[in-house]
């Protein structure tokens, strides 16, 4: 037949067009293959900076190679954050509020004032440095376990201090402490159950508290020092009041918890 070429006839032309065809190809491959090898690249396999990529090796059922040591750089890094400097400020400034408390003596109205700002700084970021944590994706494990001991590193201070330069009674700092530690020993007791939230009275407590014991440490007479007698009797009264609502928080809690465990059981058994 006239016109049709001798490769689609299938001759020996034909084979030797179709095999310089796929070397062509191979050819092309090839060369996308190594402008893809060079630096800068990326390679099936590979991330761009020559390490191996997460999904290749998530696919391949693996972790990928440097993936923890990224992943532990990035945790290291998230603790120097504002949250949690501000906490550790509150915890450097509890010695320092000690030695101005107990300067001279514990009563020279001078040194107490100086106290009063090192103790209001520590209130105000304990107001701030939660909140940030929250809004901006803050929280660390640091965090957790730090900020609650500035807390009650801070009190604790105030009132141990007040009760020994014989402005507060013992008994007071007795139930304050005892409420806040009891508190926090519980919410550990029940966290496999659950979460206690912070209820509005628990808020209302810790400023009560912060407002009475920033006035007792102020060298205050006078009308002053008769008010402050009546917020701190507050402060313990809605101290205790919330101590209590917390406990039964935790035993509702852990009865739910329970109970759904053993519906869970059943569920699994049946």
């Amino acid at each position: 037949m006239t016109g049709v070429p001798a490769s689609a006839a299938g001759g020996p032309s034909g084979a030797q067009g179709a095999r310089g065809t796929a070397a062509a190809a191979d050819g092309v491959a090839s060369e996308v293959s190594g402008s893809a090898s060079a630096p800068g690249a990326a390679v099936p396999g590979r991330s761009a900076s020559g390490g191996e990529s997460a999904a290749d090796a998530t696919a391949e059922g693996r972790p990928a190679r440097g993936g923890k040591i990224t992943a532990a750089a990035v945790n290291q890094a998230s603790v120097w954050n504002v949250a949690n400097l501000l906490t550790m400020l509150r915890l450097v400034l509890v010695p320092g509020f000690v030695a101005l408390m107990l300067a001279d003596g514990g009563y020279d109205p001078a040194w107490r004032s100086l106290a009063w700002a090192a103790f209001a700084i520590a209130m105000i970021t304990d107001l701030f440095d939660g909140h940030l944590a929250r809004t901006y994706n803050l929280v660390t494990d640091f965090g957790k376990i730090a900020d609650p001991i500035a807390d009650k590193a801070i009190m604790g201070a105030a009132l141990i201090c007040l009760s020994s330069l014989g402005d507060l009674p013992w008994w007071v700092t007795i139930v304050i402490l005892g409420r806040e530690l009891g508190i926090t020993l519980m919410r550990f007791l029940v966290i496999r159950y659950g979460v206690i939230p912070a209820s509005r009275g628990g808020k209302l407590k810790t400023l009560t508290q912060g407002v009475a014991v920033g006035m007792y440490v102020l060298a205050l007479t006078g009308w002053l020092a008769s008010l402050r007698f009546w917020v701190m009797a507050a402060a313990v009264v809605l101290t205790v009041a919330t101590g209590l609502d917390y406990v039964r928080q935790a035993i509702v809690l852990r009865r739910q918890g329970i109970a759904e465990r053993a519906a869970a059981l059943e569920e699994t058994e049946a």
